[in-house]
């Protein structure tokens, strides 16, 4: 895993249409979520991810947070990687790849104040049981742990890309303005947009995708 694109919050066809065209290499799918509204129904993101191309992934992002409620989603949706933003404990991740060995786990670390040894210590016990992490920003005011169109400090990230065994990828606020400087201080191995990338009706914005398809590449070849 290394110059990952992912764009999360697909919310039609239409629109996972146009980000595989401008060369997204994974489409996140918010199901099961605790603090978000779901912008796509199960049955329809099962009928997207089945007509993805075989070199676009799709990536369930889920706050569930027992392994065989994670996996059945999985399955119902058709999809063989899940990131995981909710409060999953080292054992449930250990029955997660009991249960299904070759699913990949991504598991989110959430940055908030003063918990970069906090993060550290999970990354440490976590590791062997998880295939990436990715990096987030936790909303003060709402309890959500993703798609918060905040930034974070990213020397936090740097750290945990620079101890973690395992990719780490970066998200939280990045856009087509600071997704280069982002990639240069983090060195992460992808980075995910959700918000940055929409226009004002929520949808994603095409030449705001393109743009930051190309700068994430761009920064990418410069690493």
């Amino acid at each position: 895993m290394q110059g990952i694109i992912q764009i999360a919050g697909i919310i039609d066809q239409e629109e996972a249409d146009m980000l595989v065209d401008a060369g997204v290499h994974q489409l996140g799918f918010p199901l099961g979520l605790s603090f978000h509204k779901e912008e796509i129904t199960e049955k329809d993101a099962a009928k997207i991810i089945g007509s993805l191309r075989p070199s676009v992934s799709a990536v369930l992002i889920t706050y569930l947070n027992e392994a065989e409620k994670i996996l059945d989603l999985c399955k119902r949706i058709g999809t063989a990687k899940v990131q995981l933003h909710g409060d999953v404990g080292v054992t449930e991740l250990i029955k997660l790849k009991s249960l299904a060995p070759d699913l990949i786990v991504i598991k989110s670390l959430i940055v908030r104040d003063h918990n970069l040894a906090e993060l550290e210590s999970f990354v440490s016990v976590s590791s062997p049981y998880v295939d990436a992490f990715i990096t987030d920003t936790y909303d003060l005011v709402t309890g959500a742990c993703g798609a918060t169109g905040k930034t974070h400090d990213w020397s936090i990230s740097s750290r945990l890309v620079a101890i973690s065994p395992r990719p780490v990828m970066l998200a939280g606020g990045l856009n087509p303005e600071n997704v280069r400087r982002a990639i240069a201080h983090v060195q992460p191995a992808g980075v995910d947009a959700h918000t940055g990338v929409e226009g004002p009706d929520g949808r994603k914005d095409v030449d705001l995708v393109r743009r930051f398809v190309r700068e994430a590449t761009a920064a990418f070849a410069d690493q």
